[in-house]
């Protein structure tokens, strides 16, 4: 063309959470069966959605108001619901028109990276979900800046490292925060979001949580919000349905702003948003009319608490299933349903491998492994090949660790217990494979 027409951060649209399943469709096409522990989403593998949360929705898909345009923040009496509840917690207030719907909470990362001031850098965790890397990476046109969760440490950081960073990189805004965290399911303790709070107080930034999560939370941990000690420092929380209900499909997620007052600056970026989203016109109408209906069941309560008694029980049986795996390390989750496995140092080369019998399959995951980017993706290729078993590569979620990340989703126990004692087979193979070859 005799314009270029592409923009220069394109080659950094990556989601290996979905490319992944581009590979293991072609191996699928090829005759292997396979066992998606990719993506999080729960109606997928089979975990019910309750009949008293379907009837709410079904009951609303009969009104003619719920096929109408929602005002561009969102519908009224749903953002006084999900404020009044903020509220009574106690802590930082927020108001009706702190709060903005989107179409899911993807739609909100991108917007919330894309007007931003480009030379203005979000400090993000490491590893990082997709969609939060991705997002500043092509705002910034550069590697994303990010701090570590340290697995030796339980996936928490190091809040000197953090400071240190901040002060040292005049271009950080805001520090994000995903708690419970995705991939690693780690639950930040009270001190260490406080932590991260007081660095964001102290160089005059903003703070984001994304708490997808919140509400799936498990064992002794304790589910911290933002509200909760934010104070007076300028603050996001990203949150959605799609996780809770659960209903991933409805694609319905928002931003509370708070301490607006607060700051001037950080007011008008979050008016630019809402213009942004006043171009668009609303967001989905049916969801957010559901959130006061299903949140405000006293059914509700009870339906988390068991799902995170769920994902708890399959955490531990996860841990024991990979307990005794040498070459790996493993930090059981306290939030969300991801369960991440760790390669120790040095562990991993590019000349292991896995047996497969099919000469077409062993041909196509050969091709993969020989253009992997790193050594975790080949054992990954290798996985999908020999037992497929679709993980994702723990370096695809901005991180230096080898490893990679499945669910907690399955919902038929035998095929969940065939599942992790495969696993725990493959990355034994593998990681002998050198050995033996």
């Amino acid at each position: 063309m005799r314009r270029t027409i592409l923009h220069p951060s394109a080659d950094k649209l990556i989601y290996a959470i979905r490319e992944i399943v581009e590979h293991a469709t072609r191996l699928q096409s090829l005759g292997v069966s396979m066992t998606w522990e990719n993506i999080g989403d729960p109606v997928q593998k089979g975990e019910p959605v309750p009949d008293w949360i379907k009837e709410a929705i079904a009951a609303l898909a009969h009104q003619d108001a719920s096929y109408g345009y929602s005002p561009t923040r969102g519908l009224n009496e749903t953002r006084a619901f999900l404020a009044e509840r903020v509220n009574a917690r106690g802590g930082a207030r927020l108001g009706v028109n702190d709060i903005l719907f989107f179409n899911g909470l993807g739609d909100a990362v991108s917007r919330l990276f894309a007007y931003l001031h480009r030379e203005a850098r979000v400090l993000l965790p490491s590893p990082s979900y997709t969609s939060h890397s991705t997002s500043e990476t092509v705002h910034a046109g550069a590697p994303a800046l990010c701090y570590e969760l340290d697995p030796r440490r339980g996936w928490q950081p190091d809040l000197e490292a953090i400071a240190r960073q901040v002060r040292d990189t005049p271009e950080i805004a805001g520090i994000l925060v995903i708690n419970p965290d995705n991939p690693t399911g780690v639950v930040h303790t009270r001190e260490n979001l406080a932590g991260i709070v007081r660095i964001a107080r102290e160089n005059d930034l903003f703070v984001v949580f994304d708490e997808i999560y919140i509400n799936l939370t498990y064992g002794d941990a304790p589910p911290v919000h933002l509200g909760d000690l934010l104070g007076d420092v300028p603050g996001i929380s990203l949150k959605g349905i799609s996780k809770e209900f659960p209903w991933p499909g409805s694609r319905c997620g928002w931003m509370e702003f708070y301490n607006q007052d607060k700051d001037p600056a950080f007011a008008r970026f979050a008016r630019s948003l809402f213009d942004a989203k006043m171009v668009e016109v609303c967001s989905t109408t049916l969801p957010q009319r559901a959130i006061p209906l299903v949140m405000g069941d006293p059914r509700y309560a009870a339906h988390l608490r068991q799902r995170s008694e769920r994902y708890q029980q399959r955490a531990e049986q996860t841990r024991a299933a990979l307990a005794d795996v040498p070459g790996i390390t493993v930090n059981p989750p306290r939030g969300a349903f991801y369960f991440t496995v760790v390669f120790d140092e040095g562990a991993l080369d590019r000349e292991m491998t896995l047996p497969i019998a099919d000469p077409r399959v062993r041909s196509a995951v050969d091709a993969l492994a020989a253009n992997a980017p790193q050594p975790d993706y080949r054992f990954v290729y290798y996985l999908m090949g020999a037992t497929g078993i679709v993980a994702v590569p723990l370096t695809s979620f901005y991180c230096r660790h080898q490893g990679f990340r499945i669910t907690l989703l399955e919902s038929d126990d035998r095929q969940r217990a065939f599942t992790l004692a495969t696993l725990a087979r493959a990355i034994r193979d593998y990681l002998g494979s050198t050995a033996h070859r």
